[in-house]
């Protein structure tokens, strides 16, 4: 049987803490318990190198483990979820206190990778919510940022027409402004976490995974046709996570179309740049984007789901309904962009799961194979977070949170944004 080459131990970084034995399998509970090594293998194996995958992989090298990281199309590609340019960073969810807390605790992470790695990874622009005076969801948000003492302002329509005169606004808008939040250079920040996790000493390969069979616990799993053995095995494959295990996900996650637009300023207006107006996120229109990051121009993006989508083989072509829609749309909101052009178009998947909430739970088939994804579009700027929950889950056993629990997700029913 061919084993796959495994690159040259890289020694962790100071940070990294008390390293773990580092040979282990699972035990009835799930936790990992030491055992002697057989052969080439690793402790972990994790399929997926998006921003689940990456930071999972970084997490459990640095609580002293071999682990192995695949991805059948590279970090943060065009066809990933992960990929794409900029991701919204902002710690304001409503009453979904544990969402702003992984928000707030992966911040300081996301600025520290970028400082060791000298790479530009956030852009601290802060985060504008704009809403209707009886919008749940901001006064909801404030409660949360208050007792955790998460940074936040109030503003009244008057306030955000004088700090904002890009805006057109109806009577009665209200606005929340949280000063620390910004944006993520998605693609760059997933590809410079694989970087990071490759120097501290995780084994990368560009490769395609196979499902695991067999028993209760699965010894190996196929890679690229050769065998690949580990102690456990994460699957944090994005929009491909229903594909490789259609049964069990092929209505509980459900990758989806979403659009994204970039249109270009007026020539030396600098009121669109990200000096002079925050990333936005709009509850009256659900419409989300940044300002003119790194010269790509002004994103607006529709924050509707839909319709379905394969990553693999479904066109990322211009939609001209929603197109339309959206240029009304920029007209409406920000009347000096009514003639401005449309430098760019994304298509960016989503990954749908029930009431947006991810899925971190073991297979109930495979004792030591993982399930991570259910990201609905909101789920980059929690990878440092999510990264180390999974790894002490996957280490230590014991029951996951409910609120991610395969057993909490019903199947998924996703509108079009093509029919509004």
């Amino acid at each position: 049987m061919k084993k796959l080459n495994r690159r040259k131990f890289v020694k962790t970084l100071a940070a990294a803490g008390a390293v773990l034995a580092s040979d282990s399998v699972p035990s009835a509970r799930g936790a990992l318990t030491p055992r002697t090594p057989a052969g080439d293998s690793w402790d972990i194996v994790v399929v997926g190198a998006g921003v689940f995958g990456s930071w999972t992989a970084l997490s459990l090298r640095r609580a002293g483990r071999r682990v192995l990281l695949v991805d059948q199309y590279g970090p943060a590609n065009s066809r990933a979820s992960s990929g794409g340019e900029t991701r919204i960073i902002r710690m304001g969810y409503g009453p979904q206190e544990h969402y702003s807390r992984w928000a707030w605790q992966s911040l300081p992470e996301w600025k520290h990778l970028s400082e060791v790695s000298g790479q530009t990874l956030f852009h601290p622009t802060g985060v504008l919510w704009i809403g209707k005076a009886d919008d749940q969801e901001i006064a909801q948000s404030a409660i949360i940022l208050g007792k955790l003492s998460i940074p936040f302002e109030r503003l009244s329509r008057s306030d955000l027409t004088s700090h904002f005169p890009q805006l057109s606004l109806e009577e009665g808008a209200i606005g929340l402004l949280e000063p620390a939040a910004g944006a993520l250079m998605a693609r760059r920040a997933v590809q410079t976490v694989v970087a990071q996790a490759v120097r501290e000493g995780v084994d990368y390969r560009a490769a395609l995974a196979s499902a695991p069979a067999g028993p209760s616990r699965v010894e190996s799993i196929s890679i690229n046709g050769e065998s690949a053995r580990a102690a456990a095995f994460v699957f944090a494959c994005g929009p491909w996570l229903p594909r490789i295990f259609p049964q069990l996900l092929g209505d509980k996650i459900v990758p989806t179309r979403g659009e994204e637009f970039f249109f270009g300023p007026p020539p030396g207006d600098r009121r669109f740049a990200e000096n002079s107006f925050p990333t936005w996120i709009d509850n009256i229109a659900e419409t989300f984007g940044t300002p003119d990051i790194e010269g790509r121009g002004f994103k607006i993006g529709v924050d509707l789901h839909g319709p379905a989508f394969d990553p693999d083989r479904d066109s990322r072509t211009l939609h001209e309904k929603s197109y339309r829609w959206t240029r009304d749309y920029a007209a409406r909101r920000f009347p000096a962009l009514k003639d401005a052009p449309l430098v760019e178009h994304r298509v960016c998947q989503y990954e749908n799961a029930s009431a947006e909430e991810f899925l971190i739970d073991r297979h109930p088939e495979h004792e030591n194979v993982w399930l991570v994804g259910g990201g609905s579009g909101h789920g980059f700027k929690h990878g440092p977070a999510l990264g180390a929950y999974v790894a002490k889950k996957v280490l230590d056993g014991g029951p996951v949170e409910p609120v991610f629990a395969l057993a909490n997700h019903a199947p998924v029913k996703s509108p079009s944004i093509f029919s509004r």
